[in-house]
């Protein structure tokens, strides 16, 4: 039996997702060598931090490349991330049911970034900023200003550690999120998931967006 198929997500913004995800992985490894004392030794030996000044480019660039090709998309999706009504506030109560009971009817109507997602952007935007800022102060700047810049550095290190562990449980596991991990590798959900993920932003385009069957 075919199902309708939406498009969630374009090529571009799947690219750099990946691109970020993958370069942000590789800060998070090779700066977690530091809260090891066995493996240390490796950023010692300069070899992880190597590894780590690569992956700070790329996780700083792409953004950037992404930005100056289609700077309409990326308003767009901070005004999504920064702009919260009654339906957020409805999330926040629904969320603790939803997500570890499955009780669905007590979601209100999400759009295209439903609140837990604005959440994400936000952090991501705010610890991105402090990563790149005290990165670039500890790249190139000694004394005691870097000191500090290490203790925000560290810091934020910690709490994205956790929401990337969240992120991947919610994007990979939980029983809720069946298309989650489909929407980001192809760009594509079922018409059934955006009725039920994103109701609102489901009924803003059926109108004009072309869905197809599989």
């Amino acid at each position: 039996m075919s199902k309708q198929i939406i498009e969630k997500y374009r090529k571009a913004i799947r690219v750099l997702h990946w691109t970020h995800a993958v370069a942000f992985v590789v800060l998070f490894l090779t700066g977690l060598v530091l809260f090891i004392p066995g493996l240390s030794g490796l950023a010692q030996h300069s070899i992880t931090r190597v590894i780590h000044r690569i992956g700070a480019v790329v996780f700083i660039i792409a953004p950037i490349i992404y930005t100056i090709l289609d700077p309409a998309a990326v308003r767009r999706g901070l005004k999504q991330a920064f702009t919260w009504d009654s339906s957020d506030l409805g999330w926040l109560k629904a969320a603790p049911t939803y997500y570890f009971l499955n009780r669905e009817t007590d979601m209100p109507p999400q759009g295209a970034m439903n609140t837990g997602q604005k959440m994400w952007w936000f952090l991501t935007v705010v610890f991105g900023a402090v990563f790149i800022i005290t990165g670039l102060i500890m790249w190139f700047v000694k004394g005691a200003l870097a000191q500090w810049m290490v203790l925000l550095h560290d810091m934020s290190f910690i709490v994205t550690g956790c929401m990337l562990f969240v992120h991947i449980y919610l994007s990979v596991l939980h029983p809720m999120m069946t298309e989650a991990w489909n929407s980001m590798a192809s760009g594509k959900i079922s018409a059934e998931y955006a009725k039920s993920h994103h109701g609102k932003w489901y009924e803003e385009i059926s109108k004009t967006k072309e869905v197809k069957s599989e």
